[in-house]
């Protein structure tokens, strides 16, 4: 069924109301890979493309609330350039959208002006500048590779890909480089976290991903990630103090404080010292790592249990967990904070993994181990 015919199911008046508004105000929407689109450039404009800091970021869109309000309310503020609203299959928005003014002054104005604005009972959006990073750079990838060859690689390992663009260079233009363009900065933020590790398991390819952005007079690339080589092993040892101590001690001194995942540099980089044929993960995942730990220490397999919490300010997605692991006579618990993932899938990996973070922290803090 298509995803029109399913909202007709679920809300007959917000899909008559839109099509009355589209007939009405001759307006098209495109819809593309999770999203539909209005503009890009729209009707009669003329001139370039606005430039970096015309966008802003819509959050805490009711979910049967669609083009025919949103578009308006934004065109009050000035001419809207292009206007996205995320989609999923059943054919109900997203939560958020994105919509782009020719200047960045415009921009500033509809954040001041629309931010908080009442949408709905008890629902007022969410409405702050776009970051507009929406674009990797892949580097090091074989000489031979050809853009379709890629795009259609890209998008069995990561989603809301929309454009691949090959580059060439070195001396005999054998030195091959990619621009991927992702659909929404959430999308790119999902794939840099991913993509050097899914090249490496799907394709048995090392590459480079780095953010791409621009200057007004130069490209420039921000390396965020690289892989030069075989993966190193999570430099986790086994635990250098018997971990029995803790089935004692009062769960409260080992459940975070912090709501936010924090650094975790003191458990990835070093020489890995470990057991005689003891096997460890070759995945930089964190749960992986969580999983490998106590495997070696004997401590049974965790479980997790992650609770929705809320959606902050920033945008971000605020869970609460509890982590049950066999050998503890208590669950571990904190929360971690992600970014709205392209599906429910990928946003239960992201909380694992933040949340794997936050344990592994916790249990060596708590049996005073120090790597270094």
């Amino acid at each position: 069924m298509e995803g029109a015919d399913l909202l007709q199911l679920f809300n007959p008046q917000a899909l008559k109301a839109l099509k009355e508004w589209m007939q009405k105000s001759s307006t098209t929407l495109t819809q593309v890979n999770g999203q539909r689109k209005y503009g890009g450039p729209p009707p009669g404009w003329h001139g370039p493309a606005p430039g970096p800091g015309c966008e802003v970021f819509i959050s805490h869109i009711p979910r049967n609330v669609f083009e025919d309000t949103l578009i308006p309310l934004f065109q009050r503020v000035g001419t809207l350039y292009e206007f996205r609203l995320m989609m999923n299959f059943s054919g109900q928005n997203r939560g958020f959208a994105y919509a782009k003014y020719g200047d960045q002054v415009t921009a500033i104005t509809a954040v001041k002006t629309l931010n908080q604005h009442r949408i709905a009972d008890g629902v007022r959006l969410m409405v702050r500048r776009s970051m507009e990073k929406r674009q990797l750079w892949i580097e090091d990838l074989p000489p031979d590779v050809s853009q379709d060859e890629l795009l259609m690689m890209l998008r069995q390992i990561s989603e809301g890909v929309e454009d691949v663009t090959l580059k060439f260079s070195g001396p005999k233009g054998g030195d091959v480089a990619a621009v991927v363009s992702y659909f929404t900065h959430i999308a790119a933020s999902m794939a840099n976290k991913v993509l050097v590790e899914a090249f490496k398991k799907q394709y048995g390819m090392s590459v480079t991903v780095r953010w791409m952005t621009f200057t007004a007079k130069s490209k420039h690339v921000e390396k965020t990630k690289q892989d030069n080589g075989p993966p190193a092993p999570p430099s986790l040892k086994p635990l250098s103090k018997p971990f029995s101590h803790l089935h004692t001690q009062p769960s409260h001194h080992i459940i975070p404080t912090h709501t936010t995942p924090q650094p975790f540099t003191r458990a990835v980089g070093a020489p890995v010292t470990q057991p005689r044929n003891e096997p460890i993960s070759q995945s930089r995942d964190a749960a992986s790592q969580l999983k490998w730990l106590c495997e070696v220490n004997k401590l049974g397999t965790p479980r997790y249990e992650a609770r929705y919490n809320h959606i902050g300010p920033d945008g971000f997605l605020y869970f609460t967990y509890k982590v049950m692991i066999p050998a503890l006579s208590f669950p571990l618990y904190g929360s971690v904070q992600i970014l709205p993932g392209t599906s429910a899938r990928a946003m239960k990996g992201e909380v694992h993994r933040a949340t794997a973070e936050q344990v592994i922290q916790t249990i060596y803090t708590a049996a005073r181990w120090q790597p270094f």
